[in-house]
């Protein structure tokens, strides 16, 4: 029970038992992700820090373990057309800058005010997904392509004055979530559906896509700081990486009106998660 994960030549201090428990809590998160198109890295980090991994160490391993999820969920997301790569490249590519500048200056943030804000803004989301699940019409809760019916028209007449928005929003998110550890698509998510105006399932599949391409920068950012435990990312990554793939394909078969009472409660749990660790900060 007391076996490090180094005394197996593996550079790492965790304990053997804790690596095991960190990769299946990352499998099943990692499902719940892929299925509502978040990376929920707010859910392993509180695992990561309550088994003793120092804030930073787990910050930067987690956001990597993210980064992997997210790359696997939207490739799935991509292959079955969930994806707008328009939407991805003009809110991902300021996500990614602001995921770098934040992983670069993460030792500097008020992290405790940070994550305080977020976690207000994401229950808040939360609950209001859930309203919109409930308020939908019968008609409106088909599965299947038929529900991507009119993404393209919608984003047809996107002005140029919602691209900037939803590009604003990619590097505030980018900046904040480099800096505390995590993709944040959590707070992109809602963005890309009321901003932009994506069905819930395209917006599921390129916050995912976003999410990756942020998450790489976010962790570059952690590695020239020397904050990334690689033995934990890559086994928690794998479960990640498989949790994540397995989730996605479960996306196109559930009713819209229960997608989005499923991304409401998610994004809840997750407000209340990050409340938590600002008041533990």
């Amino acid at each position: 029970m007391t076996l490090h994960l180094d005394e197996l030549g593996l550079p790492s201090d965790v304990l053997v038992w804790q690596a095991v428990l960190l990769t299946l809590v990352s499998f099943a998160v990692g499902i719940l992700g892929g299925l509502v198109g978040l990376a929920l890295g707010t859910m392993r980090l509180p695992v990561l820090l309550g088994l003793g991994i120092a804030p930073q160490v787990a910050a930067g391993t987690n956001i990597a373990v993210s980064t992997a999820s997210a790359l696997t969920g939207a490739v799935r997301h991509l292959r079955e057309g969930r994806v707008d790569v328009r939407v991805a490249l003009a809110v991902g590519v300021p996500s990614m800058v602001g995921g770098l500048l934040g992983g670069l200056s993460s030792e500097r943030a008020p992290e405790s005010l940070l994550v305080l804000l977020v976690g207000l803004l994401v229950m808040w989301q939360g609950v209001e997904l859930i309203s919109r699940g409930r308020g939908l019409h019968p008609e409106a809760t088909g599965t299947g392509q038929n529900m991507l019916k009119g993404v393209s028209d919608a984003l047809a007449v996107l002005s140029r004055r919602r691209v900037f928005a939803g590009g604003v929003v990619g590097l505030a998110v980018g900046v904040l979530g480099g800096a505390v550890g995590l993709i944040l698509g959590s707070v992109r998510l809602p963005a890309l559906m009321r901003i932009l105006r994506l069905d819930p399932r395209a917006a599921a599949g390129t916050n995912l896509l976003i999410g990756f391409a942020m998450g790489s920068m976010g962790w570059m950012g952690h590695v020239i700081g020397g904050q990334v435990d690689y033995p934990l990312v890559v086994l928690m990554g794998a479960g990640a990486m498989v949790g994540s793939y397995i989730g996605a394909t479960l996306t196109g078969r559930v009713t819209v009106d229960k997608l989005l009472m499923t991304m409401g409660v998610v994004l809840s749990v997750v407000g209340a998660l990050l409340l938590w660790r600002a008041a533990a900060v």
